[in-house]
């Protein structure tokens, strides 16, 4: 054999190994659904594909409870309560790890977004229900600004937010939002599905 060819066939051996790898290994082992941030924040009633990477007896459908639960084969009830996708996959891929499958590669798709919306009301260019970007959060800015954004009677300084917190007490806060425009203030006020902003106008 001459030496060209001996070098070529070292070569071929040599990438061999790389290319068993690569046929074990997920496309997109942990990735998040197309569309979908690995830091989006599931919520009840959205509707999600479960995956284990070369499990596919395991491949299920559903939808996440009002109590923020799914069903999941041989674990059962799994709490999602403010997880991520991210956190979702890392939590339940520990799950199994623990007690039923070695080294499992968990993908959570989301298929549909559970509807979420608020109310804006008051002295904004389109007042009534503002639903909320399918797979984003809303800030009160962004709000108001889906509300058809303020009016030139609006009183910017004493917007109230009111808000059902986890125990079932509502809250009312007022929010100047004349300081958020003006960057002075690092508070963006993160909107959560059922706020209510009232915007009232200016005392002449």
């Amino acid at each position: 054999m001459s030496y060209r060819s001996s070098l070529f066939l070292g070569l071929a051996l040599l990438a061999c190994p790389l290319t068993s790898v690569a046929a074990d290994t997920p496309p997109n082992a942990g990735a998040p659904a197309s569309g979908a941030r690995a830091d989006y924040v599931l919520q009840p009633l959205d509707m999600i594909r479960f995956q284990v990477f070369q499990e596919d007896g395991m491949m299920r459908e559903l939808r996440i409870s009002q109590e923020n639960t799914i069903s999941l084969p041989l674990i059962g009830i799994v709490d999602l309560k403010d997880k991520t996708i991210r956190q979702a996959q890392d939590m339940i891929q520990d799950l199994y790890k623990r007690d039923y499958l070695v080294n499992p590669q968990v993908n959570i798709t989301v298929l549909d977004y559970a509807k979420r919306s608020i109310n804006v009301l008051g002295s904004v260019g389109n007042p009534g229900v503002v639903y909320f970007p399918q797979e984003e959060g809303m800030t009160l800015l962004d709000a108001i600004s889906r509300a058809g954004g303020f009016t030139r009677l609006a009183d910017k300084k004493h917007v109230k937010l009111t808000r059902v917190g986890p125990d079932g007490k509502t809250e009312s806060y007022e929010i100047n939002a004349d300081r958020i425009m003006q960057g002075t203030t690092g508070d963006t006020w993160v909107i959560l599905k059922g706020d209510v902003i009232s915007v009232p106008e200016r005392i002449m």
